[in-house]
C-alpha cells in the first residue's frame, strides 16, 4: 500500500513538471521606471533591486528551483501579487496620489519589516535587510513623496 502511494506520488509530481509557469517579463518603458524617475543614489538602487525588483517590477530574476512544480506556481503568484501591488516599472503611469500612497505604504511596510517577505529573503540571503538598510530606506521613500508631491499640493 505504502509503494503503490509512493509511486503515484512521484508519478504526479513528475506529470506537474510538464506544467511550467510563463518567465517572460513584459516589456517595459524605461522613462516610467521607478529608477529612471528618481534616480537613486547607487546604495538605494542596490537596494531596491536586490530586495524589491524581482516582485515589484518587470526585471524579476527566475532562479533556478523555478523550473520545479508545485513551487513555481508559488513564486509566480507572489510576483504577480507582488506587481498587482506595487510595480516600478509601471510607477511613472500611477496617478499622483496613488504613487504617493504606494511610496507611503512602501516605507511603512519596510520599517516593519514586512517587506521584503521572509519567504523572498529565505532564498535571496542578499535582500535581507539591516535595520539601518531598512530605515535608510524608508526615509528615502519619504523623501521621494516630498520631492515628487509637495510642489503639486503645496500651490493648492
Amino acid at each position: 500500500m505504502v509503494q503503490k502511494f509512493a509511486f503515484t506520488l512521484l508519478l504526479a509530481i513528475a506529470v506537474l513538471q510538464f506544467f511550467q509557469i510563463d518567465k517572460t517579463n513584459p516589456v517595459a518603458n524605461p522613462a516610467l521606471d521607478f529608477m529612471n524617475i528618481t534616480n537613486p543614489p547607487d546604495e538605494i538602487a542596490t537596494i531596491l533591486k536586490t530586495a524589491c525588483y524581482d516582485c515589484h517590477s518587470y526585471n524579476t530574476r527566475y532562479p533556478w528551483y523555478t523550473n520545479i512544480q508545485p513551487v513555481a506556481w508559488w513564486v509566480k503568484d507572489h510576483i504577480d501579487h507582488g506587481r498587482s501591488e506595487l510595480n516600478f516599472s509601471e510607477f511613472g503611469n500611477y496617478t499622483e496620489g496613488r504613487a504617493d500612497h504606494k511610496l507611503e505604504e512602501a516605507a511603512e511596510y519596510t520599517l516593519n519589516e514586512e517587506m521584503p517577505l521572509p519567504s523572498y529573503t529565505w532564498g535571496h540571503s542578499d535582500a535581507r535587510l539591516t535595520d539601518q538598510e531598512r530605515k535608510f530606506l524608508a526615509d528615502w521613500f519619504e523623501e521621494q513623496r516630498v520631492i515628487l508631491f509637495s510642489e503639486s499640493t503645496s500651490g493648492k
